[in-house]
This record gives C-alpha cells, structure tokens and sequence, in this order.
C-alpha cells in the first residue's frame, strides 16, 4: 500500500500537469519524490531550501498573484515554527492555499522532538477559517488533496501519516460517516486512529462516528447521532482534547460528557518506534478499551 506521503508526491504532480494555477512549494523535504514535477514545471515548483519561515511566505506571496500553492514540509516546520507566517501572510492578508504536512505527532521518533508535531491542530485552531483534513488512508488523502486544491481560494490544512488504517472509507471533505449504531455513547475515531477505535470497541453497544474532516467540525452528524444525554469519546491522532470544544459547542442545547484521548503533553524522550509511541499514548487498542469504558456507563456491554 502506497504511504500517504507517497500519493501527495504523486497527486500533485497530477495536479500541475493539469492546472496552470497549481504551484508547489518545497522545502527540501520530499523533494526526491516529486523530480519529475520539477523537472516538467520548474516554474511552478519552488524549493526554498531548508527556510520554513520563507516556505510559507513564499506560498502566501502566490496566492496573492492568483496561484493556488500547495506547501510542503513537516508538520512541525509547517505549522510550528513559521506559525507567523501562517497567521499573518495567509490569515491576516486574507490569502488562501494549501498547507500539507507529514510526519505527524511521532511518525519518525528516530527524528526526536525537533520533528514531531501534536499540537498542530490546536494551534491552527487560534485561528479563524482554516479547513483541517486528516485522511486515514493514502486513498483518503488523495481524495482529500483534491477537495483542498478544488475549494476556491480557501485556508486548508491537509495532515498526513505514516501510521494509517487498512482500508480506506468514501470520505467527501465534509460530513463524519456512522460506521456503527449503539446505545451507550458516542466513540469519534479520528483519521488513522480508526483501526485501533474498531479493535477497541469490538462487542461494545456504541456508536461508532469515522471524522477526516475535523474543522469545520461536524456538529450536525454528532448531534443527530448522540440521542438527548450523549456521552462522548473523541479519539484524535494529536494532542489529546483538541476537538472537545468544537464538540462541546455541538451539544451545548442537551446535557452531555465528553472525553478527549489522544497523545499526551508528557514528552517521551526515548526514540522507540511508533507502535511503543501509540502505547504510551495509551492509543492502542487495549488501552483505549480500558479508557472508553471506564468513561461510558455500564450498558456498554453489547
């Protein structure tokens, strides 16, 4: 299976040769993956070198000329370090683009904390308007690319993994799907956490919602499944609690619980691989099935 990394490189090739509005910018990273692009657009394809602040700058200054970029790095040089860059050139001046990271919260723990990135989310949450995918599946993401490099001259953030689930789901850019109807709350399994959501929730009376799109956050879909005392689990790949206020939000008119799991403050200095990160996380599926239903009432029990 391709990772997602892999398709992005290839989508957005596809993307260039089609739309004259297209540019990519790099900055160094995957760059390897997308020769070809550069080598048929070299106009259109711009690597900054290792310069995140100028990365996205670069970007912004496009859109301002009617381009659509797309820009590239890691989730932490991408979002975290030029975060000014992010605010002012696309957010204050009103640009739109597209902003695709890999790497994730601990894609690559050999990498150290330099390059991991689970706040991401949460911090493009202090600003206004950014649509934020989070594809499960290279498949997902690809759909979701083309949702981003379609929507107009909006802010889009597309955030990709290396960890992802087996099969991919017909995701539309928008709406959570029900995956599964119970009576004992409401389990929301975010992008690649699905597959360890399902194993978590085997035999358990819950609803199970499926998000890629996490904002804006689908209100409506949560609210029509919660029922009038919704208990709720959100299950995100980032820092735990980042959509527990845009859940809130939703079920403000009923009384409600909302639980947020996903990767902790603590930073976990020891490399490991990413399975021994998802643990400590307490992401993988015992864990989680511990965590949800000590949080869910008894009925639970299928």
């Amino acid at each position: 299976m391709d990772s997602m990394r892999d398709r992005f490189a290839r989508t957005v090739t596809e993307l260039l040769d089609r739309d004259p509005r297209v540019a990519l910018v790099l900055a160094e990273i995957t760059r390897d993956r997308v020769e070809e692009a550069e080598r048929r657009h070299p106009d259109r394809v711009i690597n900054v070198g290792i310069r995140e602040q100028l990365l996205v700058g670069a970007g912004a200054g496009l859109a301002l000329t009617g381009m659509r970029p797309v820009v590239h790095t890691f989730a932490s040089f991408l979002v975290e370090r030029p975060f000014e860059q992010v605010k002012l050139d696309f957010g204050h001046q009103g640009a739109g683009g597209v902003l695709v990271s890999a790497g994730g919260s601990y894609d690559w723990p050999a990498g150290g904390f330099t390059h991991m990135a689970p706040g991401d989310v949460a911090l493009l949450d202090t600003l206004d308007g950014w649509t934020v995918h989070v594809p499960g599946h290279a498949d997902e993401a690809e759909t979701l690319l083309r949702h981003a490099v379609a929507a107009g001259d909006d802010k889009v953030y597309v955030r990709l993994s290396e960890q992802a689930n087996r099969d991919w789901l017909d995701v539309d850019g928008a709406r959570m799907l029900t995956l599964h109807e119970g009576r004992g709350g409401v389990v929301i399994a975010v992008g690649p956490m699905l597959d360890n959501v399902l194993a978590a929730v085997e035999g358990l009376d819950v609803t199970v919602l499926y998000a890629t799109t996490v904002r804006p956050f689908d209100g409506a879909t949560l609210r029509r499944m919660a029922g009038e005392r919704p208990d709720v689990v959100i299950v995100e790949p980032y820092l735990a609690g980042t959509s527990t206020t845009a859940a809130n939000e939703a079920l403000q008119s009923v009384p409600h619980r909302v639980l947020g799991l996903g990767v902790g403050r603590r930073e976990l200095r020891r490399y490991g691989d990413m399975a021994e990160h998802l643990t400590a996380h307490g992401l993988d599926p015992a864990s989680l099935r511990a965590r949800i239903t000590e949080f869910l009432p008894s009925r639970v029990a299928a």
